[in-house]
């Protein structure tokens, strides 16, 4: 079997998907996208495809190190996300060719299921405690939400204060047993963080995401000191050599990484294997589509320290779709009692409809984050 062509398109809401094709007539699915960076992403996946056209697609190991090591410079949200779409249609490609889900391929599953968590309330967080409540009506049982609006490096107390009253009603709404989980989203520096996460202990959160930037991790070691909440983060990390540094200084609970940005399931899988030496949680970050969802649960089914995945369905960000549009066979994600079922259709486990695809590639996206200011004019953290 060798590989003939890689196709990409952009759909919305906010969205990059791949399709690789093999002279078999087998075809691999995969999500290569940085979100507000699609166009870039795809084209560095057509860069990589001079490479991998007429190779053999059952070679991931292989074809994983020449896609990360062959260009001599490395690493980073564009290249990595583009090298995780592939990866992610090349298991789709392997397990459909052998018959068997990829977590088969992996292992084996050692879960059936795993619980996720609804987004509440937006990029500033509005009607939480409303949402949360329809949250669990549902069925979920944790929700995650904005910890805070922008926070200025060094700022008042009643940034703070509103911060807390909106995870304090949050809290009030949903009772004391519903997990909730508040992410900073790096909007909030070390003096402030140590605060916050002082005043947020009384509402036991799941975790605190992102308390601060990954690249100020040192302070994690400070800030830990000031809560118990376990603290999480590593959506904006890469590769198993950026979560090498977080799991070795010893302050972070769980880790985040995105399967659609952190290298795809091959290198998801070592950097959830080194994690649970650590004794560290897997939380697989995904605000994303469909075939991102299908591989982070690959990752779930196999990790013996996955315990909750994130979920985009219905989140603020799906304004024209959402993550079942795309699919033939949209009952494979079995939302049930705050869990979702692993899949066991060969590859991935999903069916992309294609024509839908194609369709909604016409109109596209040129998606961005919003960019933010402080009262003073310098520039926020989003």
């Amino acid at each position: 079997m060798k590989i003939t062509k890689l196709t990409t398109y952009i759909v919305p809401p906010r969205w990059l998907f791949l399709k690789v094709e093999t002279d078999e007539g087998i075809v691999g699915w995969g999500e290569p996208v940085v979100e507000g960076r699609a166009l870039t992403v795809e084209a560095a996946v057509h860069e990589l495809s001079d490479y991998l056209v007429g190779k053999d697609p059952f070679l991931i190991e292989d074809h994983w190190n020449v896609m990360y090591r062959g260009g001599f410079y490395r690493g980073g949200a564009i290249h990595m996300s583009a090298i995780s779409g592939i990866d992610q249609a090349l298991w789709d490609i392997k397990g459909k060719a052998l018959g068997v889900p990829v977590h088969q391929l992996l292992g084996g599953q050692c879960r059936d299921r795993i619980k996720v968590y609804s987004w509440i309330g937006g990029d500033r967080p509005a009607d939480v405690a409303a949402a949360a409540k329809e949250a669990v009506a549902r069925g979920f049982k944790a929700v995650k939400m904005n910890g805070c609006e922008e926070m200025q490096i060094v700022d008042a107390h009643e940034r703070v204060e509103k911060a807390v009253e909106t995870i304090a009603a949050v809290r009030e709404a949903v009772g004391p047993y519903i997990g909730i989980g508040a992410d900073f989203h790096g909007r909030v520096h070390k003096p402030m963080a140590k605060v916050l996460v002082r005043e947020l202990e009384p509402y036991k959160l799941l975790f605190i995401e992102e308390p601060v930037l990954s690249e100020n991790r040192e302070a994690l070691k400070e800030i830990s000191q000031h809560c118990s909440v376990p603290i999480a983060l590593g959506e904006r990390l890469y590769s198993r050599w950026d979560f090498k540094g977080v799991l070795s200084d010893g302050y972070v609970d769980i880790i985040q990484p995105d399967l659609s940005h952190a290298g795809g399931i091959t290198e998801c899988r070592k950097i959830a294997t080194m994690a649970e030496a650590y004794d560290v949680a897997l939380a697989p970050h995904c605000p994303l589509g469909p075939i991102a969802l299908a591989a982070c649960l690959q990752i779930d089914a196999v990790s013996y320290n996955a315990f909750i995945q994130e979920q985009s369905l219905g989140i603020h960000y799906n304004k024209n779709n959402d993550i079942l549009d795309y699919l033939s066979n949209p009952e494979v994600f079995r939302y049930e009692d705050g869990f979702v079922s692993i899949p066991q259709g060969p590859g991935l486990g999903v069916e992309v409809n294609e024509a839908y695809v194609i369709e909604r590639a016409k109109e596209g996206h040129r998606w961005r984050n919003p960019i933010w200011r402080h009262a003073d004019g310098s520039f926020a953290e989003w």
